[in-house]
């Protein structure tokens, strides 16, 4: 069966996309509590021990998080140390790289798959540029370092807001976790799926290398439903195969999921197959599995709008309360 042809493909530019979000809807940084339990303010607290003792803080994140306008509650996090590992799907890319680039993000799936535009948009498909000029020079590089040095060294007209970008300003590993298919820059003609995997593999390398310090560290699922649970559950894997020949232990640490599923009140307990919570990922696997040897697990059902500036809020109110 021959292949599909992509130089047959109609590609047009981003000035003839119609945007669903823009520049606007990224949020000034100002508190707000929104749980009215202790859950966030827990999780706060094991945040700011774990700063305090150089364990690692990693946050991973779904494309519906950038989309929420969180960027400069992250960003401040990162620059206090309180985030020190940021790992994300492709979409998290796209999103903060067309942000960054233009001011706005996101197309309608309905109106653009009936003719087939969806994803096809001209400099957007640059990112796979990046990637394949990183793969030749440095193929050692991973895919979040490799777009956050461009965005930050570019001259792109909003790139203070890019989490890529402000990664790499401060030094922190930013990892990339696709699946060759799962994001439109894929259906370009310049797209390479052996650099794009290459880049992609390097980062998850870095993120078991983090997990190695996840001992009274701290991990955070905001809005992945699959790459989150599924990546650090093999990461981890490898980090306690290495940490168990040196006789140290990886398993006092915080597990936080915060997403709109509705889960049972006792989430320590793994649901059985008939539960259809059962198939949501962060919670038999983040929730229960990874820290049944002596972690801690929290849930909180709520909009990332609202619950990262909750958490955002709840350190700020620590600090100043221990300052």
């Amino acid at each position: 069966m021959p292949s599909f042809d992509r130089t047959r493909l109609k590609i047009l530019p981003l000035d003839e996309r119609r945007h669903d979000l823009d520049i606007t809807s990224v949020k000034e940084l100002e508190p707000k509590v929104v749980s009215s339990d202790d859950t966030l303010l827990n999780v706060a607290g094991n945040m700011l021990s774990a700063r305090e003792n150089g364990a690692s803080i990693i946050l991973f994140t779904g494309g519906h998080v950038i989309r929420a306008g969180v960027q400069r509650y992250l960003i401040d996090l990162m620059e206090r140390g309180l985030i020190n590992c940021l790992s994300m799907n492709g979409a998290c890319v796209i999103h903060d790289y067309e942000l960054a680039l233009i001011g706005a993000t996101t197309e309608s799936v309905a109106r653009y798959i009936s003719e087939g535009q969806f994803g096809l948009w001209q400099e957007t498909g640059r990112i796979n540029d990046i990637i394949n000029s990183a793969y030749t020079t440095n193929p050692q590089i991973g895919m979040g370092t490799a777009v956050g040095e461009y965005i930050l060294n570019s001259n792109m007209p909003h790139k203070n807001i890019s989490l890529l970008a402000a990664a790499y300003r401060l030094g922190i590993p930013a990892t990339v976790h696709v699946g060759i298919g799962y994001d439109i820059i894929h259906e370009h003609p310049n797209f390479d799926g052996a650099a794009t995997g290459a880049l992609s593999y390097n980062d998850f390398l870095i993120l078991a290398s983090m997990i190695s310090n996840l001992e009274g560290g701290v991990v955070m699922n905001f809005g992945s439903a699959v790459m989150a649970p599924e990546v650090y559950l093999k990461a981890l894997s490898m980090a306690r195969n290495v940490a168990f020949q040196e006789c140290r232990q990886i398993c006092h640490f915080t597990n936080l999921v915060c997403d709109l599923a509705h889960l049972p009140e006792d989430i320590a307990v793994e649901p059985n197959k008939e539960d259809h919570s059962y198939y949501f990922r962060p919670f038999k696997t983040m929730l229960v599995r990874t820290v049944a040897d002596g972690g801690k697990s929290y849930y909180v059902r709520g909009r990332h709008a609202e619950t990262i500036p909750s958490l955002w809020s709840h350190l700020n109110m620590l600090e100043s309360k221990n300052a």
